[in-house]
C-alpha cells in the first residue's frame, strides 16, 4: 500500500458505513486522518460503528445533523448510495467541500495497476471475465469494486505485481477526482438510475470519469457501435481500443465471418464461446481486448471462453430440472437486461418477472416476448407486467405472491424443452433485501422442485 501524505492530520467526514463505508473510515485512519463516521443507524444496533469506536474514530449514529458541515470538514467520503440531493450531502456542496467515494481512495493507496469496468449493462459478467482471463494467463489478478470486494480493501494488500481487476457503478464514479485506470473499460450506456442522478447527462457524464483523468500511456476499451460511448471516447486522452459487434474495427476486437478477431487474429468461432445471449459478444470482445493488452496469450484466451459461462444471479443456468431448461437472472434490475435475457432464447419461455415499484414502464419489452409462451409476476409491479403481458398476447398470465411460489407456477406451465426464466426487470426490495437473495430463493425453489 502506497503511504500518501494527502489525507494526514486532515478532519474527513465518513458518510455513511456498510461495506465500503467501514472500509474508508479504517483506512484513512490508518493514513493519518481525523475521521469523523456519520450513520444511520443507531450505535447500539450497529456494530460496524462500534468496531470503529474502538479503534479511535470519532463516530456519530442514528441521525444526520446538518450541523456537521460546519465543523470544518476538509473532505466528505460517501457512501456511493446516499444520493447527492440528501441534505448533508447538499450543504457540503454548497460549502464547497469536495465529496469522494471509496474508489478514490483505493485508486491512490493501491500499488497495482488498475483496470476498470463500467457500463449500463455486463459490468459483472465483464468484471469476471477478465478476472478470468488475466488468472488463466498466469497473471496475479484481484477483484474488486461494485462486484462485492471492497476496492479499498483489496488496494491495501496488492502489490506492483497484481492486477486490480474493478468493477465501477456510477455512484462510485461521480465521486472521483483523480482516479486513473492503466486500462478503462466502457461497454455501453443507456437510460438508468435517474432516479439518483436525475438526468441523463449527469447520469453519462459519472460513467465518463473512468477516463477523464487517464493520459496518452493508458488504454480505454469502449464499444464503437454507440454514439453516446463513442462522444467519451473522443474527449479521452487515452490510447483507443475499441470493440464492435457489427462491424471490422482493425485497431480492436470485434466479431466478423461468424468468429472472434482482435486486430488480425482469430481466436475463436462464435459458436465456440460458452456464455450464453448475443448481447454477451460485447463483454467477451472488451475482455478479450483487455487480455491482450496485459499480455494474456491466445490459447489461455480460447481455453477460458469456451469453458466461462457467466456469473450468479446473471443469465447463470441453474440445470435441465424435469426437462425444462431453468435460468437465474435475478440480476436483471431494468428494463434492458430483462430484454437481453429474453433475447437470449429460441424456445418457449416462461418468464418470471416483478420486483419493486419505481414508477417505470415496461413497454420496450414489447418487442421481446415473442417466444414467451407464460408470464409469472410477482411483487409491487405484477399488476403492471400482467398488463403488458396481456397486451403482447401472452395467454398464460399468473400473479403470485413472491418468487417462490412463482417457480412453483412455472413448472405447471411449462414443458420439458421450454425455459424457466427468472429475469425481474425491477430491483428486489419490495421484498428481497438483495437481487442475491431473490436469486438464492428462486435456486432454492428449483431445487426442491427436483
Amino acid at each position: 500500500m502506497k503511504s500518501i501524505q494527502q489525507f494526514r492530520h486532515k478532519k474527513i467526514l465518513v458518510l455513511g458505513l456498510a461495506k465500503s463505508g467501514v472500509s474508508a473510515a479504517t483506512l484513512l485512519h490508518k493514513l493519518g486522518a481525523f475521521v469523523t463516521v456519520n450513520d444511520q443507524k443507531p450505535l447500539e444496533e450497529n456494530p460496524q460503528a462500534q468496531s470503529l469506536l474502538k479503534d479511535g474514530v470519532k463516530v456519530i449514529c442514528g441521525h444526520h445533523p446538518i450541523s456537521l458541515m460546519d465543523e470544518g470538514f476538509e473532505w466528505v467520503v460517501k457512501n456511493p448510495g446516499i444520493p447527492y440531493h440528501n441534505p448533508l450531502v447538499q450543504r457540503a456542496v454548497a460549502k464547497g467541500i469536495p465529496i469522494l467515494t471509496e474508489i478514490e481512495l483505493a485508486y491512490l493507496v493501491s500499488e497495482a495497476p488498475i483496470v476498470a469496468i463500467t457500463g449500463t449493462n455486463g459490468k459483472t459478467t465483464t468484471t469476471t471475465l477478465i478476472d478470468s482471463l488475466l488468472t488463466a494467463g498466469g497473471f496475479s489478478s484481484k477483484i474488486a469494486g461494485n462486484i462485492g470486494t471492497v476496492a479499498s480493501d483489496v488496494a491495501r494488500k496488492v502489490t506492483k505485481d497484481d492486477w486490480m481487476v474493478v468493477e465501477c457503478s456510477s455512484f462510485q464514479l461521480k465521486g472521483t477526482d483523480q482516479f486513473r485506470p492503466r486500462v478503462s473499460v466502457l461497454l455501453n450506456l443507456y437510460e438508468a438510475h435517474l432516479d439518483y442522478h436525475e438526468t441523463i447527462d449527469d447520469y453519462w457524464e459519472s460513467k465518463g470519469r473512468i477516463t477523464s483523468q487517464q493520459t496518452a500511456e493508458d488504454v480505454l476499451v469502449y464499444n464503437a457501435d454507440q454514439a453516446a460511448v463513442q462522444k467519451i471516447a473522443d474527449r479521452t486522452k487515452a490510447q483507443l481500443v475499441p470493440f464492435s459487434t457489427t462491424k471490422e474495427v482493425s485497431t480492436g476486437a470485434y466479431v466478423k465471418d461468424g468468429a472472434l478477431w482482435v486486430q488480425e487474429e482469430h481466436i475463436l468461432s462464435t459458436e465456440e464461446v460458452a456464455l450464453p445471449g448475443e448481447h454477451n459478444l460485447e463483454n467477451v470482445l472488451a475482455s478479450i481486448a483487455v487480455a491482450k493488452y496485459v499480455g494474456v496469450s491466445t490459447d489461455a484466451i480460447r481455453d477460458v471462453l469456451k469453458t466461462f459461462t457467466g456469473v450468479q444471479h446473471r443469465l447463470q443456468f441453474v440445470g435441465n430440472v424435469k426437462g425444462r431448461l431453468v435460468y437465474n437472472d435475478s440480476k436483471a434490475t431494468n428494463n434492458l437486461a430483462t430484454q437481453k435475457a429474453l433475447q437470449s432464447f429460441q424456445q418457449p419461455i416462461v418468464w418470471l418477472a416483478g420486483g419493486l415499484d419505481r414508477g417505470q414502464s415496461f413497454d420496450e419489452l414489447l418487442t421481446s416476448l415473442t417466444h414467451v409462451k407464460s408470464l409469472i409476476c410477482f411483487g409491487e409491479t405484477k399488476g403492471k407486467l400482467a398488463s403488458l403481458g396481456k397486451r403482447a398476447g401472452i395467454k398464460a398470465i399468473n400473479l403470485v405472491d413472491n418468487v417462490e411460489k412463482a417457480v412453483d407456477e412455472a413448472f405447471l406451465q411449462s414443458q420439458p424443452g421450454d425455459v424457466i426464466l427468472l429475469s425481474p426487470a425491477c430491483a428486489s426490495w419490495d421484498q428481497y433485501r438483495t437481487f442475491e437473495v431473490r436469486g438464492d430463493m428462486f435456486i432454492k425453489a428449483v431445487h426442491k422442485v427436483e
